[in-house]
């Protein structure tokens, strides 16, 4: 920890950065969290599903050529409504709600962008109506 917060150290690219910048590629780091939050991992996960679907092999070019072809065959409505569910669970977060709450909202209110800002004195509502 201590290495990690010096400045000449944190200052460092690691290979990675400094491997794409020289080819042109901006590389960007997120922070870990659940995957619901980041549209990128469902995306991952149905290529990986349809990955293994493919025969096995023991080539690497035959296995290189899955993953591509996996890859590529993440459709871009797939993308945008994974993008959308993301962006749907962070609102509902940045609301207050947790894990089992947003969720309900979310299948709730489907086909809104955002949940109603009344998200939470419903819950209370529904919440005072079940001690009843």
């Amino acid at each position: 920890h201590f290495m990690y917060s010096q400045a000449d150290f944190a200052s460092v690219r690691s290979f990675l950065e400094a491997s794409c910048q020289a080819r042109g590629i901006d590389v960007i780091f997120l922070p870990k969290f659940h995957c619901e939050l980041n549209f990128i991992e469902q995306c991952w996960g149905y290529a990986k599903r349809i990955y293994q679907m493919k025969d096995p092999s023991s080539s690497e070019s035959v296995l290189e050529q899955n993953v591509i072809h996996s890859l590529d065959a993440v459709p871009l409505s797939s993308m945008r409504h994974f993008a959308t569910c993301s962006a749907r669970f962070i609102n509902a977060y940045q609301k207050g709600l947790n894990g089992v709450k947003a969720a309900w909202a979310i299948k709730r209110y489907r086909g809104h962008c955002v949940l109603p800002p009344s998200i939470m004195q419903e819950f209370d509502d529904a919440y005072s109506t079940a001690q009843a």
